[in-house]
């Protein structure tokens, strides 16, 4: 052994061997010290790069909530709420179109803002005013938060998730009236996408980075709709840096909000932390690990390349779930992605071009509807042919037929109108006297089996209704009451005004065999868009009157309950309903109509 080892003790060797000592103590201690080094100073950027994401991350918080808290603002500040609801709390009822004007004002702001899902305003007394449904505030949220936002004055107060809506957050204010010295005059609240305070993918698997988690004082994720099985309570409530979660060590930073009272959690693995001085080891002992870096990171982004614009896409499809169908403006170069992208923005704009064809037709249907009611009682007589009756009746001196030709005449032309239905609305002394030739009519034809009275309250005479309203119910009367009656009939027409403000009760009532239980509930069911009644006679009957009602007066924004129907086996029926004595927005807005055309 000791001769082979002299044999090896050669100068060349000797040169080598300590050349090589040399090199590897010098790198040995470089390499310990640019470890060290190196490692110290990757510790601290990543402390420094932790420190800045959470600054970032809160200012980002702080900027999202501000745009909420701007746009909340605007809306509650428009001149129409603050009317509406000084209205509403001076005691003043809000009509339907009034409510129905603050959609176009919400959609404006919305329409810079996709993320808000809807804006809900209450009145002072917790009354839902809009969107245009029965709910109140305080089956919304805790009684908690209603105080709160009245002890913040109209600063915005963040709620968390909504009850109602796994997928959305809620904020809300108290709006202030400038009318009534800042007064509260209401409350309005936001419902916001939880992806809209998603900072981050959090727990997306993947130690390259950290997860930027908003949570709010019971632990619950508020920053997305995929809320983890861990309780994220124990994390608040940690002192230590560095926490233990879902079986991994975490880097904990923890931000408290002041205007959301959220706080931020940024999580950063810590092999993300440690990760520097991996590939710096990884590095010194692997030279190829260079090309897997570059080969990863070349990987990255090609896929980013081709990820990115389909994520757009994504995206903008997303926003169809709350019925916002908007284009996709992200550009792209690649050509097969850019065909897709043109594809979904020309579907895009055919469905919205489909939905306001529909919304047309449907207004149009309804209009439609309405006419075709009316024409339904319009029929077309001869005026002239009866006066040529009348005038042969007088010469041969049947005088009573020839009044009752006269008569007949009048009918038929209160019937028609005009050809351009400017007369389509008539006042109640009109249509009153209507009903009294009619009735004189019948009175002719029946004789001492019908009598009839008439009562209209002077104050009631000049209120517009739409043409031969009353009249097919006191015909109705007389073919199901009168007529099947044996002796004489009694017809009761009574108009006065309601118990209701601003309202007029129309009242006919009949002495007839009246109708069974059975009888009476089909009838109801009919007038409620059940099947029919099978009856005789062939007048349009009751319920073309409840349709009328409905399609004027229900349009309007004015709440009628229609026909009311009340009879009994013997006792006769009567059938009495309501209207606005004002005669409603519909009559309006044809007075209007007609002057303009004038």
């Amino acid at each position: 052994m000791l001769q082979r080892f002299r044999e090896l003790n050669t100068l060349r060797n000797q040169i080598f061997i300590g050349f090589l000592l040399v090199m590897l103590i010098i790198i040995l201690v470089s390499g310990a010290f640019v470890y060290d080094r190196v490692s110290i100073l990757l510790k601290n950027n990543a402390e420094r790069h932790i420190q800045q994401t959470a600054v970032q991350a809160n200012g980002r918080l702080d900027a999202l909530t501000g745009q909420i808290d701007g746009l909340m603002e605007q809306v509650a500040n428009h001149p129409t709420v603050q009317q509406l609801l000084l209205e509403e709390l001076n005691g003043n009822e809000v009509s339907f179109n009034q409510r129905q004007s603050l959609l176009q004002i919400v959609s404006s702001y919305q329409a810079y803002m996709p993320s808000v899902g809807s804006l809900e305003l209450y009145t002072a007394d917790y009354r839902l005013l809009f969107p245009i449904k029965e709910g109140s505030l305080e089956s919304r949220i805790n009684e908690q938060h209603i105080s709160e936002a009245n002890a913040q004055k109209g600063r915005l107060v963040w709620i968390g998730v909504d009850p109602h809506d796994e997928q959305s957050l809620l904020a809300i204010r108290q709006v202030s009236l400038m009318d009534r010295w800042f007064s509260r005059g209401g409350y309005l609240m936001a419902r916001i996408q939880r992806s809209y305070f998603q900072l981050d993918d959090p727990f997306s698997g993947s130690d390259s980075g950290e997860s930027v988690l908003l949570v709010n004082d019971e632990g619950q994720l508020l920053g997305s709709s995929g809320t983890p099985q861990e309780d994220l309570l124990p994390l608040l409530e940690s002192g230590d840096q560095t926490v233990s979660f879902r079986g991994k060590e975490y880097v904990q930073v923890k931000l408290r909000s002041d205007k959301t009272s959220w706080t931020l959690l940024v999580l950063t693995p810590v092999s993300y932390v440690t990760k520097g001085l991996s590939v710096l080891r990884t590095v010194l002992l692997v030279s190829g690990g260079i090309g897997t870096l570059l080969f990863l990171i070349i990987s990255f982004l090609l896929s980013t390349m081709i990820t990115r614009p389909i994520i757009h896409l994504i995206r903008a499809m997303r926003k169809s779930r709350m019925g916002v169908l908007t284009p996709n403006s992200q550009k792209v170069s690649t050509m097969e992605l850019r065909e897709l992208n043109n594809t979904y923005n020309g579907m895009v704009a055919n469905i919205n071009d489909l939905i306001r064809v529909v919304y047309e037709k449907e207004v149009l249907q309804s209009r439609t509807e309405l006419k075709a009611l009316q024409a339904q009682i319009n029929p077309h007589f001869l005026f002239n042919t009866l006066e040529a009756f009348n005038w042969s009746l007088e010469e041969k001196g049947e005088e009573e037929l020839a009044g009752l030709v006269v008569m007949m005449s009048r009918l038929f032309r209160y019937i028609m109108g005009s050809p351009n239905n400017k007369d389509e609305w008539v006042a109640l002394s009109e249509e009153v006297e209507q009903i009294r030739r009619y009735l004189r009519i019948m009175e002719m034809r029946m004789g001492e089996r019908l009598s009839w009275d008439i009562r209209l309250d002077p104050h009631e005479a000049a209120v517009p209704v739409p043409k031969l309203l009353i009249q097919p119910i006191v015909e109705n009367a007389i073919l199901h009451g009168v007529e099947s009656r044996v002796g004489k009939g009694v017809i009761e027409v009574i108009i006065t005004p309601s118990s209701r403000k601003g309202w007029t009760s129309v009242e006919v009532s009949d002495n007839g065999p009246g109708m069974d239980e059975a009888t009476l509930l089909a009838l109801r069911d009919a007038l409620d868009g059940g099947p029919p009644v099978s009856a005789k006679g062939s007048g349009v009957g009751l319920v073309n009157v409840q349709r009328r009602l409905k399609l004027y007066y229900a349009e309007a924004g004015m709440k009628t309950e229609g026909l009311i129907v009340e009879s009994r086996r013997s006792e006769g029926t009567v059938i009495r309903f309501e209207i606005p004595s004002n005669g409603g927005d519909t009559y309006e807005s044809g007075q209007q109509d007609d002057s303009n055309r004038r």
